[in-house]
């Protein structure tokens, strides 16, 4: 019942201290145990002393049973019993630390396993599950499933072991209301079974219910100005509270789940209780036990219930996490491939330093090529690519990307320009024709090979909490300070650092939320230096920064050219006029290429674009 074999086996670790906390757990319980019955024998002999005349031989029988009672001073009671009490104490702080590890354990590999699934997902993640969602399962979730190792599972085999301790030593003193109290403790997990079909429908709704809402939070949140400007932000708020009473309600309905199921289960486990007393009150009556032992029974009966009375109420967490691990599952079982044949250091690295999209299919990585490259070529030879299938997105294209000089894509939006930049970096495959790199079928290599030789700096390229100095060290972790320097340098940042009150060791903030977008760009650029790849795309790196910061980057574009092999895809022609070579998309097909001034002298649209942008840039300097 709620054990998932594919869950514990996954967090392996986390095995032994379950066990380990059973274990104390068990034994506080048998310290409590022993702890009555020398109570109870105790009340027993001055029951006896005081009874002389006591004509039921049953009594020194049941004591003879126990030859451990007999001849024990109360002295030596007492000592025993403080003994076991802390013997008792503990145990219980034993079973506080083992429960923590197993939890801590737990929540570790798991958030481990979703952030590097992630990273090999890449941004084609959001094709799996939402963001919101992600950020949901890897907290809240793996929050649910850490009180599952922790709690439940420890709980769970408790409970299953206490009942038949508990019936083994009361045996001894009543196997009759033992026998009753055994066979009234199944009807617990039975109602938890009962109970299960139900939590499992509201608990799936739940999830979907609080994934949607938060996914509508998010988005509103982004799209926040966007509303503003558009003047439909109070239509989003109206369907936003739809959506955040709809999770009230399905919320409402967890809450009386367990509020009704808890009063099933204290029902069941009062009842059993009660049951098992009035068996042995009516032997009391009769004379087959005595004061002592009914005392004995009256005190342990609960604990026959206690342990799945509290399983119980873990139940319910338990179910829940069982809810966030079917969307974990979802995720980490995505494209699934043999990512433990990855180098998984180099692949961290790799995507922080360039924000690199990993490849959204599954191939078998282990089979492909593991290639180092020098003077990257790459050579699309009619290249077709259609995200559905239905529509081509790119039709017959043709490219010749070489180290020499600049390389550039240009085109109005949606001509397909970044859409070649993903299929450089393997992130999707060719409807039809071929990607070379050196003479290679892309296809062929081994995707650890295509991040080592390949840097993508992007307009997204993400800035990390943290100092100037770690943000670099991503690209190369082992970076001397004369690599550093050099590649603040040609990054065109050496001046702004050495400005600041601490230099490398400043803080940037969350995102870079300290930076300008061009110091931002500027550090991701010197980041990509660093890490020194053969080949490095350039993405609209240039969109959306000073002009001051715009022109240093390409600065450093052109510098950087002449000893690698630079991808420019830009929107903005006036900075790729000086490039080797141009290359014209227009809706998905290659129109025009050549150099700047041959395609001026063309007049086709290459021509056309530059003559409105020109006239674009007069107006903005007029304004």
């Amino acid at each position: 019942m709620m054990i998932n074999k594919r869950l514990i086996n996954i967090c392996n670790e986390s095995k032994k201290y379950i066990a380990l906390t059973v274990l104390t757990n068990w034994i506080a319980t048998l310290c409590n145990i022993i702890t009555v019955i020398f109570i109870g024998q105790f009340i027993n002999k001055l029951f006896l002393y005081k009874n002389l005349n006591l004509k039921n031989e049953n009594v020194i029988d049941f004591l003879s049973k126990f030859e451990v009672f007999k001849n024990i001073s109360l002295l030596t009671s007492i000592i025993i019993v403080a003994g076991l009490l802390v013997l008792r104490y503990i145990s219980n702080i034993l079973y506080t630390k083992f429960s923590c590890m197993a939890s801590s354990k737990a929540r570790v590999t798991l958030r481990e396993l979703i952030y590097k699934k992630l990273l090999e997902l890449g941004t084609s993640y959001t094709s799996v599950e939402s963001t919101s969602s992600v950020v949901q399962v890897s907290v809240e979730g793996v929050e649910q499933l850490e009180i599952y190792f922790g709690r439940y599972l420890p709980q769970f085999f408790y409970s299953l072991l206490v009942p038949i301790t508990l019936f083994f030593f009361m045996s001894f003193i009543s196997i009759k209301a033992s026998i009753v109290f055994i066979l009234s403790v199944p009807l617990i997990p039975i109602s938890i079974i009962a109970i299960m079909k139900i939590a499992k429908r509201i608990l799936k709704d739940y999830w979907k219910s609080y994934s949607d809402l938060g996914g509508t939070f998010l988005e509103n949140l982004q799209g926040l100005t966007t509303l503003k400007v558009f003047n439909i932000d109070e239509e989003r708020h109206e369907k936003m509270n739809k959506e955040a009473e709809n999770f009230r309600k399905i919320t409402m309905k967890v809450l009386s789940m367990q509020l009704n199921s808890i009063t099933i289960m204290d029902l069941v486990a009062f009842c059993g209780a009660a049951l098992g007393i009035i068996v042995a009150l009516f032997q009391f009556r009769n004379g087959e036990i005595q004061i002592g032992s009914l005392i004995i029974i009256a005190i342990l009966s609960s604990e026959f219930f206690i342990p799945l009375r509290l399983l119980g109420s873990y139940f319910h967490i338990a179910m829940n996490g069982m809810a966030a691990s079917d969307r974990m599952f979802k995720i980490l079982d995505a494209n699934t491939e043999d990512i433990s044949e990855l180098k998984e250091n180099e692949v961290y690295s790799e995507v922080k330093e360039n924000r690199i999209k990993f490849r959204g299919k599954s191939s078998n990585n282990s089979k492909k090529e593991d290639k180092t490259f020098k003077d990257i070529n790459i050579k699309l030879k009619d290249v077709s690519f259609s995200y559905d299938g239905k529509r081509n997105v790119l039709n017959n294209i043709n490219m010749d990307i070489s180290k020499g000089g600049v390389v550039a894509i240009v085109g109005e939006s949606g001509s397909g320009k970044s859409t070649i930049a993903s299929l450089i970096l393997n992130e999707h495959k060719v409807s039809s024709g071929e990607i070379l790199i050196n003479d290679t079928n892309i296809e062929t290599v081994n995707r650890d090979s295509i991040y080592k030789n390949l840097a993508l700096v992007s307009t997204n390229s993400h800035i990390f909490n943290g100092t100037i100095l770690d943000n670099l060290l991503i690209g190369k972790k082992d970076a001397t300070d004369k690599e550093i320097e050099n590649a603040l340098k040609l990054g065109r940042l050496y001046d702004f650092v050495s400005g600041l009150k601490d230099g490398l060791l400043t803080d940037v903030g969350q995102a870079g939320s300290s930076l300008s977008g061009g110091q931002k760009q500027r550090l991701a650029l010197a980041r990509a230096i660093l890490a020194d790849r053969q080949m490095i795309i350039f993405d609209e790196a240039t969109s959306n920064i000073d002009v001051e910061s715009e022109e240093s980057i390409w600065e450093a574009i052109y510098e950087l050219s002449k000893s690698k092999t630079i991808l420019v895809i830009s929107h903005r022609l006036l900075n790729v006029k000086d490039a080797e070579k141009i290359y014209v998309l227009n809706k998905g097909k290659l129109e025009e290429s050549g150099k700047h001034q041959d395609l001026i002298n063309k007049k086709g649209i290459y021509y056309n674009m530059v003559n409105s942008q020109n006239e674009l840039e007069k107006i903005r300097e007029v304004c």
